[in-house]
């Protein structure tokens, strides 16, 4: 059987420097630490590598302190290399310990062949093997846009090198990426959508198409909170994250479009629908077959319009205090002192 993950990790943490100087070889020992600009070999001087266990922390961990990455020498192998199956980066790693290659899995435990492109198989994989978004870039760019309140946001993660592909005829790059898991009324993960990120500017990735989603969307949405009598849907992620920075214990939806909004699943429990629209032709359309919908379901409907394109740009251009008056004027009285935060 192949070696656990944690075990092949200690024992390249008992190898650390060894390892260092093969796969980050752009960099150098200072002291305790070795010295690199990142993970991925660049030459500088934002990351560094434990050496020796201390009082301070593990040998082999690692942290990069201009993005906020970590984790351990596994990692340097996968990202130096850029491996993306753990198998292969085990292989690398028994090869560089001179260790013997591992018995044959049994037929069924065998490995995974591979997802087809943009299914849901492949979403679910890029979501496991992300990361949560506390201290990464992810985290960082949310703040940039005034999304500081991050309670309930489980359904976010980080990726730090994940695939962007132009179009057919061209290489693939990789970029930073929000990983948004696009679930359904179960939980049950259908779908994925990327934010690729520019760690320099913390903001999106100066790409043709920064924002792309995989999967089975119809119908499911990336999802806030867990979903009872009142909820609120909009399009966009940093829509609806904007809205729940003064009603952060309301439940709410993202459906990545104004398409995907208008054909949303009304959970059983649901009795009264926020419609967070945007503030163009296509929200307009999203909005009156929302409320037809809801209507005809026996739910409650009440629109929430911004005051200038969607409360992202309210947000950023109106100030927070602003955007809580907002939503006192919109909500209903009860709800606002359910989910609204209280300012003395």
């Amino acid at each position: 059987m192949g070696q656990a993950p944690h075990d092949l990790a200690r024992r390249l943490a008992d190898q650390a420097e060894g390892v260092c100087r093969h796969y980050l070889s752009s960099g150098h020992r200072e002291g305790r630490y070795w010295l690199v600009g990142d993970v991925r070999n660049t030459p500088g001087r934002s990351m560094y590598v434990r050496l020796k266990e201390s009082p301070k922390g593990l040998a082999g961990k690692w942290t990069d302190g201009a993005t906020g990455e970590h984790g351990d020498l596994l990692d340097v192998i996968r990202e130096s290399r850029g491996l993306i199956d753990f198998k292969d980066v085990a292989d690398e790693a028994r090869m560089f310990l001179s260790m013997p290659p591992p018995e044959p899995e049994p037929r069924e435990q065998q490995r995974q062949s591979p997802a087809p492109h943009g299914s849901p198989e492949a979403a679910r994989r890029l979501v496991r093997i992300s990361q949560p978004i506390c201290g990464t870039l992810v985290q960082a760019y949310l703040r940039e846009r005034g999304i500081a309140d991050l309670r309930g946001t489980g359904n976010l993660h980080y990726h730090p090198r994940c695939y962007y592909r132009p179009d057919e005829h061209s290489p693939s790059e990789t970029w930073p990426a929000m990983i948004a898991a696009v679930t359904d009324h179960d939980g049950k993960i259908t779908g994925a959508h990327r934010t690729w990120l520019d760690p320099r500017r913390h903001d999106k990735a100066p790409i043709d198409t920064p924002r792309r989603a995989m999967g089975d969307l119809l119908g499911n949405a990336v999802r806030f909170g867990i979903c009872g009598e009142v909820m609120a849907a909009g399009e966009g992620i940093e829509t609806v994250l904007s809205l729940r920075q003064v009603l952060p214990d309301m439940p709410m939806m993202a459906a990545l479009s104004a398409a995907h909004l208008a054909a949303i699943q009304f959970p059983d429990p649901l009795r009264r629908l926020y419609i967070v629209r945007d503030n163009d032709p296509a929200g307009d359309g999203a909005r009156d077959r929302l409320v037809e919908r809801a209507n005809a379901a026996g739910i409650e409907s009440i629109v929430i319009s911004p005051e200038l394109g969607d409360f992202n740009e309210d947000l950023r251009a109106l100030g927070i205090d602003a955007l809580r008056t907002e939503a006192r004027l919109k909500v209903a009285p009860q709800d606002i002192d359910r989910f609204m935060v209280q300012v003395a």
